[in-house]
């Protein structure tokens, strides 16, 4: 057979590229251990908000409370991004920031113990089926995380618009021996009104009923 004659070498095609996310670079916390002094600047008490999505219960209690710092931790990159540059814009960085991450990993690594005075999770866990349940935040593994990190005489909220997980939720915080719960179950309103997350604003204008469960560390 006769040989093939040498052809040039077809040009290389470029590496394809997909578009970078707008908010790729949203910030996260390190992979080491973490202490919170150095996330949230100051000596005022720290709120830790699970969750906090389109921001504005941070966002209103930061204003409420000028004295208070907030640690947000949203596992969605926009959702954080957004919160994030919108507390650096009203000049709160220093004690105040959002952080793309998932609590469930990034709660074992925060201390040291003791050092939020308040957690608050709001409407959590928006998912049905049974092949969702490995998403859950609110789950036996938490509750111990937030027993660890929440000073003695802190407050834990929960709060929910979903009965059958509020009858989940409720159990897991009040058979723990760290914490007691303030209400029969469920309390009127919010220890910290008025902020209000975005999705307790809307139910409270439509009338919905909302689960508000209030946890203290004993």
């Amino acid at each position: 057979m006769a040989d093939t004659p040498d052809t040039p070498d077809s040009p290389a095609r470029p590496p394809s590229r997909r578009p970078l996310s707008p908010y790729h670079d949203a910030p996260k916390l390190p992979t080491e251990p973490i202490t919170i002094g150095d996330i949230v600047k100051g000596d005022g008490p720290v709120m830790l908000e699970i969750g906090p999505g389109r921001g504005r219960f941070a966002l209103e209690f930061c204003a409420a409370r000028p004295d208070w710092r907030v640690l947000a931790i949203e596992i969605r990159r926009k959702s954080s991004h957004i919160l994030d540059a919108r507390m650096r814009a009203r000049g709160w960085s220093e004690r105040a920031r959002c952080f793309a991450d998932d609590a469930r990993e990034v709660l074992p690594r925060i201390g040291p113990d003791g050092s939020v005075d308040a957690a608050a999770i709001h409407f959590p866990d928006p998912w049905w089926k049974a092949r969702h349940n490995k998403r859950l935040v609110v789950t036996d593994a938490l509750v111990p995380e937030l027993a660890r990190l929440v000073r003695p005489g802190g407050l834990v909220l929960v709060q929910t618009d979903v009965p059958h997980r509020a009858e989940a939720y409720y159990p897991r915080f009040a058979e723990h021996p760290a914490f007691e719960s303030l209400g029969n179950p469920y309390v009127d309103d919010s220890p910290f009104a008025p902020a209000r997350s975005n999705r307790e604003a809307i139910a409270i204008v439509d009338g919905l009923p909302v689960y508000r469960m209030v946890f203290r560390r004993k």
